[in-house]
């Protein structure tokens, strides 16, 4: 891999001179990482002595490297003669057109014997499934889904939270070679209807309520209202979860699950092969621009890709314990479940992250032997600034990795995971997206982690960053693009049977090319630097500055809780504005204003600086907590916010409308 020249910086930021973490040589040694480099140095005969050279042959030799992949990770189906056909074409590449597999086959295949799944809901609910005792259910399930006219292709949805039964719901719809398709229970009812009306699910589950923060919520009477706009739904199954017999009697087609899986014994499961291609998950846009778009992925794409983050990048064995902070409107839980195939327990979760005293994923960790602990860029920004020190109240002893997502890392946060959680743990800041169900650029397990940057490109995926005339640059920023065809590219999406919105949505700006709509750089240590959404990205007098730039420097202010910049218009350019959430009863005065613009100034530059600030209680976010920095500019200019159901707040809007602080 090509590397800038030694001494480049970042946004006019030195770059840190020493990592913070370095594995040492037996962890590297005993990485599974190394043992596939030395397996496919041996079995094609190259020399791949370091992750730069396995890199560099997972690019230029894709196929022979994603067929070995499958090979090495021991997965069940069969791939074909051809690796790639159509490989000059993005989109129109093909993956073994050949293969026939089926992802739930390999999940439980490979799931632990012993304890599969555990699962906690804050301090209400906690429970355990073994290996069998999933199979069982999803056996059962598989059962009563073909009962109710599930078939191959037939969508199933989901209104759930992260729980066992859930999984095993997801599981058995796979088997079939149907398509599930899920979203949050806290997703209002045209949230849900904007989503699965427009892919007609035979079949829909939820749960009676859920529990947030200590309390519960019913979600019954908003499951029958969404029911009136789903007419191709023929049974709600709905699993108790907070009262142990639900009354289910309002609910069209509702049955309990005891009900649904009664007439059925467990037996072995069955599974339906599919082509690598075949439809298994849909998920969806943010929707914050009209109704979402529904991206379809593919089984084989989809398998492949996740085995290949959690063994190769994440380090994932087998009786490993991993955990995601999710909810299943969010693509982490597709791929943190996607963990049974490398042999790992799951450890699900459901409920506040911070219930009831801000402890409790920690506490989960180590009642519960976790591995890898994944969550947000948000909460370890909130946790810091909560002054949570885990290192001074739990063992963590077992915590090998923790992956964050959801949003850039800054580096004083990176600083605070090895100050204040553990000091030696493998930090991996991960990004990619709904659009891929994956990752572009994320961990590496056998080489150090630097403050700020993500490790590595994912193997197989040929990431550059590309400026606006299409040409790869390093030691600055540009577009994050992929210049190969991958196989978790999406199928296409849902109702877009000439793929003019496909082609629309990554392949316009470079031709024969993926544009993600990062803002990202490289760097001097071959890692990447994330600004954020280049779609938001502030373009004053035509400088291109990331958001992610001005937070970094505005949160680290005690007095501030959050912040979301925007372009405004403004007099035939763009002007930067700064709204923040303040601390309980500070305001925000000349010389905290000064304070915050000082510090942009000094930190990032003169052309970085607000034009205005502004104070405001909340910031909008989307029901997976990513600011929605594209609802906040529009707001502004007064335009309309086509979908406030994908919205976890939408109120937080009203304050950013015809602000008189920015008409001048």
């Amino acid at each position: 891999m090509d590397q800038p020249s030694p001494g480049q910086s970042l946004s006019g930021q030195p770059l840190s001179d020493q990592p913070l973490w370095t594995p040492s040589e037996a962890r590297v040694a005993a990485s599974n990482l190394t043992a596939f480099r030395q397996a496919a140095s041996a079995r094609f005969g190259l020399r791949l002595d370091d992750y730069d050279a396995l890199y560099d042959w997972s690019v230029a030799g894709k196929e022979d490297f994603w067929r070995f992949l499958w090979e090495w990770a021991g997965l069940k189906g069969d791939l074909g003669g051809v690796a790639l056909a159509d490989g000059d074409k993005m989109p129109g590449a093909r993956w073994f057109p050949e293969a026939s597999l089926n992802y739930a086959e390999n999940m439980l295949a490979n799931a632990p014997e012993g304890e599969a799944v555990v699962f906690w809901a804050e301090d209400k609910v906690k429970r355990r499934w073994s290996g069998a005792e999933l199979k069982a259910e999803v056996s059962r399930l598989q059962q009563a889904l073909k009962a109710a006219g599930v078939g191959k292709g037939d969508r199933v949805a989901a209104v759930v939270p992260n729980m066992p039964e859930t999984l095993a719901a997801m599981l058995a719809t796979a088997s079939l070679g149907a398509i599930w398709s899920s979203c949050s229970p806290d997703f209002g009812a045209q949230g849900i209807t904007d989503r699965f009306g427009q892919i007609e699910p035979t079949v829909l589950f939820a749960p009676d309520a859920y529990w947030y923060n200590g309390k519960s919520h019913d979600i019954r009477s908003k499951i029958a209202q969404v029911l009136t706009e789903l007419p191709t739904v023929k049974a709600a199954v709905i699993i108790p979860y907070v009262n142990e017999t639900p009354d289910v009697s309002a609910i069209r087609g509702g049955v309990t699950w005891g009900d649904f899986t009664a007439p059925f014994a467990a037996a072995e499961p069955s599974f339906e092969r599919v082509a690598f291609n075949h439809p298994l998950f849909i998920l969806y846009s943010s929707g914050t621009t009209g109704k979402p778009k529904c991206i379809v992925h593919g089984t084989g794409g989809t398998l492949l890709q996740h085995v290949k983050e959690h063994r190769l990048h994440s380090d994932v064995k087998p009786g490993d314990r991993v955990f995601y902070y999710t909810t299943c409107g969010w693509m982490m839980w597709n791929w943190l479940v996607s963990g049974l195939a490398a042999g790992a327990t799951l450890l699900l979760y459901d409920g506040s992250p911070f219930a009831p005293d801000g402890n409790i994923l920690f506490d989960y960790a180590d009642a519960e032997g976790m591995t890898l602990f994944g969550t947000s860029a948000k909460f370890i920004q909130q946790a810091e600034k909560s002054g949570l020190e885990p290192i001074r109240t739990h063992r963590l002893d077992t915590l090998r990795a923790l992956a964050s997502t959801g949003s850039p890392l800054m580096p004083e946060n990176f600083a605070y995971v090895y100050r204040a959680i553990k000091a030696d743990i493998h930090l991996a800041s991960i990004s990619g997206g709904t659009d891929i169900v994956s990752c572009f650029v994320l961990g590496n397990p056998t080489t150090p982690v630097w403050a700020g940057e993500l490790q590595t490109a994912g193997l197989g995926m040929a990431v550059a960053a590309f400026d606006d005339s299409g040409h790869a640059v390093s030691g600055e920023k540009g577009e994050l693009v992929c210049t190969r065809p991958f196989p978790c590219m999406p199928v296409g999406f849902w109702a877009d049977p000439d793929g003019a919105k496909y082609r629309a949505a990554y392949f316009e700006r470079f031709p024969n090319v993926w544009t993600h709509g990062d803002f990202i750089e490289r760097t001097v240590h071959g890692g990447w630097v994330i600004y954020g959404r280049s779609d938001a990205v502030l373009n004053p007098g035509g400088v291109r500055i990331g958001t992610a730039e001005i937070y970094r420097q505005v949160e680290q202010l005690p007095e501030i809780l959050e912040a979301v910049c925007i372009g405004q218009e403004w007099d035939g350019d763009v002007r930067v504005i700064l709204f923040v959430v303040l601390r309980e009863g500070l305001t925000l005065d000349k010389a905290l204003e000064d304070t915050i613009r000082k510090r942009i100034k000094e930190n990032c530059s003169p052309r970085h600086v607000p034009a205005r600030i502004v104070a405001v209680k909340d910031i909008p976010r989307t029901r997976s907590g990513k600011i929605t920095e594209l609802a906040v500019r529009d707001a502004v200019h007064g335009r309309p916010i086509k979908n406030t159901e994908a919205l976890a707040n939408p109120m937080a809007l009203d304050e950013f409308r015809e602000r008189p602080e920015l008409e001048g």
